[in-house]
C-alpha cells in the first residue's frame, strides 16, 4: 500500500470550537487520500476535553477510511493530561516529525 503521509501542524489551544475544525480539517484529508495523518501538537499549550474528543473523533475518521493517526511534539502538560485520560494507550505518539519519519518510512 503506498503511504500518503498528511502532517497537521496545530496550536494554541484545542477546545470545542478549535476541535469542530480539526474534524472538518481530518474529513478533508481523509477525502484527499491521506492514509496517515501524524498531528504536531508542538505549539498546542492547553487541551480541554472537547478537544481530546476531538482527537477521538479524527481518529475514527481516520480508522474508517482504513487510515492511521499519529500524534508528536506534545508538551509536558498535554502528556500529563493523556496520561491522565489513559489517551496515552489510544494514540502512537513520538517525540517529533523527524523519530515519526524514522519509524514509519522505514517500517513500511
Amino acid at each position: 500500500m503506498k503511504l500518503n503521509v498528511t502532517v497537521l501542524e496545530l496550536s494554541g489551544i484545542l477546545d470545542g470550537i478549535r476541535g469542530n475544525q480539526l474534524r472538518h480539517e481530518v474529513s478533508n484529508i481523509v477525502a484527499d487520500g491521506a492514509n496517515i495523518l501524524l498531528l504536531d501538537l508542538k505549539e498546542v499549550n492547553f487541551i480541554d476535553s472537547s478537544g481530546l474528543g476531538a482527537l477521538v473523533s479524527a481518529m475514527q475518521i481516520m480508522r474508517k477510511a482504513n487510515g492511521r493517526l499519529f500524534v508528536c511534539s506534545i508538551s509536558d502538560q498535554v502528556r500529563m493530561l493523556f496520561e491522565l485520560t489513559k489517551m496515552d494507550r489510544i494514540f502512537k505518539t513520538f517525540a517529533d516529525q523527524d523519530e515519526f519519519k524514522r519509524q514509519i518510512w522505514t517500517t513500511q
